[in-house]
């Protein structure tokens, strides 16, 4: 994606990417480095998923960063060119029921595992976005970097990865319970989704763990 910058605007751009690239180039002797991060830890309803991103060595991508800066179009944008250009990538995906099993945090790691098992190659670092994930062989190199996803151009990679499978999922979703919702909130706790919970109850794809003020699961059908 080249987009429409130039002169000053495309070397501020290719400076801040470069910046972006610290991690990557400070173990730079690993063949292969794979950012991840996860979408959907806040969420009410849907899946938590997790990204997992191995670019190619001094890979630059004009206007990737954490996904929460930015825009839906250009978030679904960098999508398409994240997957075109990066050597493995995959995702993770924890659905609802196992998030109320094992709890959120447990069902994150366990996202983040499933993507690092499900690339085609093997990364030697993880690049982590503000955790060290249980469970990984001890010689993958494990790099937490808080705030990661602003840091490394890999971890905003899987970030981007990450965000835009759960909003197709959660797209979905809206499909067959269109009266919470999703396609607009994803899930979140805005207020028109809240009340939206309190006049029909949880559906399935609700996080019974989650909405416990909102409403009382066990006297409240699934619709």
């Amino acid at each position: 994606m080249t987009g429409k910058l130039t002169g000053e605007k495309l070397e501020k751009e290719m400076l801040r990417l470069e910046e972006m690239l610290t991690y990557e180039r400070q173990y730079g002797w690993a063949a292969d480095i794979c950012g991840i991060d996860e979408a959907g830890r806040g969420p009410l309803a849907g899946p938590v998923v997790a990204g997992a991103v191995i670019l190619p060595k001094d890979c630059k991508i004009l206007y990737l960063n954490d996904s929460k800066k930015l825009s839906e179009k250009r978030r679904e944008e960098l999508f398409l060119e994240i997957q075109e250009k990066a050597v493995s990538f995959a995702v993770g995906i924890v659905e609802p029921k196992e998030i109320d099993r094992i709890n959120i945090l447990q069902a994150t790691y366990a996202a983040m595992r499933q993507a690092v098992e499900k690339l085609s190659r093997t990364p030697q670092v993880l690049l982590n976005d503000a955790v060290e994930i249980p469970g990984l062989p001890a010689e993958m190199k494990q790099v937490k970097i808080i705030r990661g996803d602003a840091k490394s151009l890999s971890i905003a990679a899987a970030s981007v990865l990450a965000k835009v499978t759960r909003d197709h999922l959660m797209m979905d979703y809206d499909l067959n319970y269109p009266q919470y919702g999703f396609a607009k909130h994803k899930g979140y706790g805005t207020a028109a989704h809240i009340q939206a919970l309190k006049n029909e109850g949880p559906c399935p794809i609700h996080r019974k763990t989650f909405i416990g003020k909102f409403v009382k699961t066990e006297d409240r059908d699934e619709k």
